[in-house]
């Protein structure tokens, strides 16, 4: 029902800032709690940061804590990782989730829609 698109990944040396974007199809976009993730491979999948509906309330993983900036354009149907000071252990494919609730939610296993995931590589 819910179409996620992520796009904004790329190759950036250490110290580097990259802009992470989500697309929803969703009309109801405004109802929907998301958040976004990170897997190595072999490894399991880790929240990053996550955001309410009304994008005025976000919560960030120990690692994200003041670099990265969660975000929501609720006109736009699009939510946005801003990246900052990127370290090499940040690279993962970085997925983009969905799922209908006014609150927070940090659990993977709670989100109901995810994207194609982006690629994320930061070299030192």
């Amino acid at each position: 029902q819910v179409q996620l698109v992520e796009s904004g990944g790329g190759l950036v040396q250490a110290g580097g800032s990259l802009r992470l974007s989500c697309a929803a199809s969703g009309r109801t976009f405004r109802q929907y709690a998301m958040g976004w993730f990170r897997q190595a491979p072999g490894k399991e999948r880790e929240m990053v940061a996550a955001i309410n509906w009304s994008g005025t309330s976000t919560l960030y993983a120990d690692s994200a804590k003041g670099r990265f900036t969660m975000s929501r354009d609720n006109v736009k149907n699009t939510v946005y990782l801003q990246m900052n000071s990127l370290k090499p252990e940040d690279t993962d494919v970085y997925y983009c989730a969905a799922v209908r609730d006014l609150g927070l939610v940090y659990s993977s296993e709670d989100y109901a829609y995810w994207g194609q995931g982006t690629q994320v590589t930061v070299s030192s």
